[in-house]
């Protein structure tokens, strides 16, 4: 028995759901999102909330129960809050900048990098060594920043490169003399 899926998710003030078959569509202040659920579960819209159900007992329905019940909960939080992720910058010399709607890096190499931005995804730079992704949709967000941080992951020893906001860094002891 999935806990996560037993719960029915509410929609939200300001947000307006509309269920048809398996497709869930959410629209809000910050936009709309759409989620389509897998045959294996019923979704439904009672009382101001969507229930999700699986058809049977199977694991792999069970499995589909829980994930579909969060991806709603995402897509509701996406179109009334939206989602935000924020990288930090740490190294001599490496600093981020905007160029019209690009990301420019510089980040120790004989070149800059630039990051073009993705559609329905803000990046902004209030600070040279910090980036902040912002957007509707979850994953999309997640995805950028960790495309972001895949062209110069921190490093043990001195920490060096771009990483997460809350991330901490397992730092290494150098050599001995």
């Amino acid at each position: 028995m999935s806990r996560i899926g037993k719960k029915p998710v509410q929609v939200p003030a300001g947000v307006t759901a509309n269920v048809d078959g398996q497709k869930v569509t959410a629209k809000g202040p910050k936009g709309e999102l759409f989620f389509v659920a897998n045959d294996e579960v019923s979704v439904k819209l009672e009382n101001n909330a969507v229930v999700v159900q699986p058809l049977s007992e199977t694991k792999d329905a069970r499995a589909k129960w829980g994930m579909s019940r969060t991806m709603i909960e995402n897509i509701f939080k996406g179109v009334k809050d939206g989602y935000e992720r924020k990288l930090e910058i740490n190294g001599v010399g490496y600093r981020a900048s905007m160029q019209g709607k690009n990301l420019q890096l510089a980040l120790g190499f004989s070149h800059d990098v630039v990051y073009q931005t993705p559609e329905g995804i803000t990046i902004a730079v209030p600070k040279p060594t910090e980036i902040i992704v912002s957007g509707i949709n979850k994953q999309q967000v997640g995805q950028v920043a960790a495309e972001i941080r895949e062209y110069r992951g921190p490093e043990p020893y001195k920490g060096k490169g771009v990483k997460y906001a809350e991330e901490r860094i397992v730092r290494k002891e150098g050599k001995k003399k």
